[in-house]
């Protein structure tokens, strides 16, 4: 198993979002998928996680799994493209990666998915974001991490050796080519004592 680490805290007093010109690496995987790593993307991360943690509208949900329904664990919220995002610094980032990727997407990212692990006992299973058009399509997500530093687990899909990002304050991490059908990923659940972490999503339209 790979293992990538991430950025350590960023205390920066500034919101500011890096360039990605510089600090921006491709990780070229099998199948046609790829991923992209930019630790530190988003200085002053640690306001944002403030501002999000209170401000954002977190709601618990419960889904059908194995024949019963259990609860998910992590709270979330999800900004559809026409609503405001709760801190200016997520359109930017969203703007930001729309204009980067641009040639190779062919479209805006517009959604922004949130997710907030509040310890080590919340996770996401493996999974791709196949709903819509990923399930057929090449497609991006690019994740926003800030709080506490998380491992971001991907491997093959039907199973394999799997690669490791932690992430942490401000790192960007980004999916692209088959990724989403051809590779999993998941947030595994930790017994090391770790703090609360929120996860944003910037998607197409169209994919979930």
């Amino acid at each position: 198993m790979a293992f990538l680490q991430g950025s350590l805290l960023d205390t920066a007093d500034d919101v500011a979002l890096h360039g990605l010109a510089h600090g921006l690496t491709r990780t070229t995987l099998a199948r046609g998928a790829w991923v992209d790593y930019r630790p530190g993307w988003l200085a002053g991360a640690e306001h944002v996680f403030d501002v999000l943690r209170h401000d954002v509208p977190w709601h618990a949900e419960r889904r059908e799994m194995y024949d019963r329904v259990v609860d998910v664990p992590r709270l979330l919220k999800f900004y559809d493209e026409d609503e405001p995002l709760p801190h200016p610094v997520l359109a930017e980032a969203r703007g930001a990666l729309s204009d980067w990727y641009a040639a190779q997407l062919g479209e805006p990212f517009v959604t922004a998915g949130m997710c907030l692990y509040r310890d080590g006992r919340d996770s996401v299973a493996w999974h791709g974001d196949r709903i819509g058009r990923a399930r057929n399509l090449d497609t991006m997500v690019a994740i926003l991490s800030i709080g506490s530093a998380r491992s971001l687990m991907l491997r093959p899909r039907g199973g394999g050796e799997s690669i490791g990002f932690s992430l942490g304050h401000g790192d960007l991490v980004v999916m692209g080519g088959s990724c989403q059908r051809t590779w999993d990923h998941c947030i595994p659940k930790t017994t090391h004592a770790v703090g609360p972490r929120i996860s944003i999503q910037f998607r197409p339209r169209g994919v979930r």
